[in-house]
Parts: C-alpha cells; sequence; structure tokens
C-alpha cells in the first residue's frame, strides 16, 4: 500500500491539532488527521446555541504565563480579556471567592487583614501537625491529613472535603494526598484564580483555534482509528497518537483508570442566570459540582444583555465504563505502575509519537500542551 501521508494524527483535541499545525506550516510534511467525534476539537469543541458558544465537555480558560505559548495561540486567533474569578456556595447557601483569598477569609472569619488569616490557618496547621504527631505519623497518608496540613481545619471542612469527595467519588482519607500537593492561599482581595500573566478565551470560540490550527492538513472525522487500524498505519510514514495508550498495546497489562463527567445542558430564557462563568457546589447534596454559564466566558458587562436567552451547564462527575468519554486520569499508585508498563512500550516506538492527556495518562492544562509540542519542533 502507498504511504500518502508524513503524519497521521489520531485525535484533533489541542495536541493533535497543534502539532498538524507546527508539521504542515513550518516543517512542510503533508497530514492527516482522523477523530473518531463527529467533529474536530475533541474536548476543545463548542456548540453555538443562540449565538452563545457552549463549552460542550466542561468550561475551557486558557492561561499561561510563557509569552511565546501566548504568542503562538493568538496568531491562530486573537483572545479575549476573560478572567476565571470562580465562586463556591456551601449547604446553607453562603457564598465563598475562590481561590482562597482575603475575600475567602472574611467570609469564613470576619477578618480584614492578612495577619490575621494567617495567624488562624497556622494556628488551626498546627494542631492538624500535632495530632499526626501524637499518632505516631509524620507524612500525610491521605488528601485529609495533607489538606489539614496546609490549610487547617475550617477551609478544608467547608470548601474542600465534600467538592473534592464528589468529584472523585471517594472519600477523602482514601484519596492520596499527592492530588493536593498544594493549595493556593492569598493574603490579598485577589480573587483571579490563575497568577499566570495571560489569560483568555478565544474571541469566537475555540472552534476558530481548532480550525486555525488543522488548516493545511486534511481531517476527516467519524473515523475511529482502531475501527481499521492495519490500513490508518499503511498510509503514513509517522504517527501521532493522543488516545488512551493502553487501548494502543490492547489493554495487554489492563485497563487504567479514569473519571468522567456527564453534563445536563439547560436553555433559560432569561439573559443572567448566575452572574458568574463558573460557581462551585461544596455540598455533597448536590449530586453535581459546579454551573457553568457559558455567556459569561465571551459576553462582558452590559453585553450578556444583548441576548436574552443563556445556556448553563451542570456538571456531575462519575466512575468511568466503556463507552464515556475518560476525563480525568486516577493517578494513584496501582494506575501510575500500570501506565509505567505501558509507557516502556511506548518508548521503544521509532514511528509513533505518543502526546496529550490519554497517551501520556496525565492531566493537562492547555497551555503546557502547547508549550510540549513547541518544544518538539524547536
Amino acid at each position: 500500500m502507498a504511504i500518502y501521508y508524513d503524519y497521521l494524527i489520531v485525535g484533533s483535541g489541542l495536541f493533535g491539532s497543534a502539532y498538524a499545525y507546527l508539521a504542515t506550516k513550518k516543517a512542510g510534511k503533508k497530514c492527516l488527521v482522523i477523530d473518531k467525534r463527529p467533529h474536530p476539537g475533541g474536548n476543545l469543541y463548542c456548540e453555538n446555541i443562540d449565538g452563545i458558544n457552549v463549552h460542550k465537555y466542561g468550561a475551557h480558560i486558557f492561561h499561561t504565563s510563557e509569552k511565546k505559548v501566548w504568542d503562538f495561540v493568538n496568531n491562530i486567533v486573537p483572545f479575549n480579556r476573560f478572567t476565571n474569578r470562580p465562586i463556591a456556595i456551601t449547604d446553607d447557601g453562603k457564598i465563598y471567592n475562590l481561590p482562597f483569598n482575603m475575600n475567602t477569609f472574611y467570609q469564613l472569619w470576619g477578618v480584614a487583614r492578612p495577619e490575621e488569616a494567617l495567624s488562624i490557618i497556622e494556628e488551626q496547621r498546627k494542631d492538624a501537625k500535632n495530632l499526626l504527631l501524637k499518632s505516631g505519623i509524620d507524612e500525610p497518608r491521605n488528601l485529609e491529613e495533607q489538606a489539614l496540613l496546609l490549610v487547617g481545619k475550617d477551609i478544608y471542612e467547608t470548601l474542600i472535603k465534600e467538592y473534592t469527595e464528589k468529584q472523585w467519588g471517594r472519600s477523602c482519607v482514601k484519596l492520596p494526598p499527592f492530588i493536593i500537593k498544594r493549595l493556593p492561599v492569598r493574603f490579598t482581595f485577589d480573587n483571579n484564580y490563575f497568577n499566570d500573566k495571560y489569560q483568555g478565551i478565544p474571541i469566537g470560540g475555540y472552534n476558530r483555534l481548532i480550525s486555525g490550527l488543522l488548516d493545511g492538513s486534511d481531517v476527516k472525522v467519524d473515523c475511529n482509528f482502531f475501527d481499521n487500524r492495519n490500513y490508518w498505519e499503511k498510509i503514513a510514514k509517522n504517527i501521532v497518537f493522543t488516545g488512551k495508550i493502553d487501548e494502543f498495546y490492547e489493554y495487554k497489562f489492563g485497563k487504567l483508570e479514569y473519571r468522567t463527567l456527564r453534563f445536563e445542558t439547560e436553555i433559560l430564557n432569561h439573559p443572567n442566570y448566575q452572574g458568574n462563568a463558573v460557581v462551585n457546589y461544596s455540598s455533597l447534596k448536590k449530586p453535581f459540582t459546579r454551573i457553568i454559564e457559558h455567556k459569561h466566558f465571551e459576553f462582558f458587562g452590559n453585553e450578556i444583555y444583548d441576548i436574552s436567552k443563556t445556556v448553563i451547564s451542570r456538571e456531575y462527575p462519575s466512575e468511568y465504563k466503556e463507552g464515556l468519554e475518560p476525563f480525568y486520569p486516577i493517578n494513584d499508585e496501582k494506575n501510575e505502575m500500570l501506565y509505567q508498563k505501558y509507557k516502556l512500550l511506548a518508548d521503544q516506538e521509532e514511528k509513533v509519537i505518543f502526546g496529550g492527556r490519554l497517551a501520556e495518562y496525565k492531566y493537562y492544562d492547555m497551555a503546557p500542551l502547547i508549550s510540549k509540542v513547541l518544544s518538539l519542533f524547536s
């Protein structure tokens, strides 16, 4: 069979699309990008509903401190000035600012000075450490102990514990401590969730970014690599694989585990539902972790009233099953050991590049993915 392409790229998410762009535009290579979904873009795909770009697979907010990464995506499509300032609602209806900052501490304890907040947190951290030492424990054994050592009892019980247990479907005492190696605590009145210098959403939505990245490549959707693997492996010199690494190797060592999300999207006949793009629901009494109001990603100020409707999505975490979308790798010790077996095989491949969240069994923000692809072509 004749070889038609330099690269077959399996998956048109951000890693695959960025790789295709650099391979075609910078290296002059011929690329075919295939995707099993009926649309390109992977989890970045947006559906336009009544003039609102709806993030079909969860909220995506681009943020980075790397100017080269920011310049790269803005050369494809200009980004707006969206700043992520999520809030959390607890079971008693109280609202707290995220990330944990002086606004949060005022809402929790009524303190207005950094030294007052720091004193409370340090005292609670000391209590948690002493409790572990009395039990003969030197290092935190689980997420709960780790969180208590980082931020103390009040923040943990009010804003972390139940939300985390919903997200992972497990008690915090059964989750590994490394899931929250650090928790951002700011002693300033700053509600900006990210510390990065650059932050925004593509003007017109993420579909414009993906379209620009795929310009110059051949693209086929509704096309599953594994349905005709023998054919696809013969039509290109090299493969860039962004799917599940365990599936690539036919699950020979077993299946890696994931968490997934279900989205319940609703169109509402008024222009402004919650006044914010992201609202977390901390209590276990609410089965969803957060509500996204998509309009606020791209409409600011009185612009939100230019469209008389709004679209919200509730996010419901659950265990992954075959046929669902694998969202979050469960990077516990068991799964990490299993992944390393597959990685040993992947490292021996001469014509296959593995990249992205599923292929590397690693949660990625968008900017590090772009940075990684840029480094491959540097």
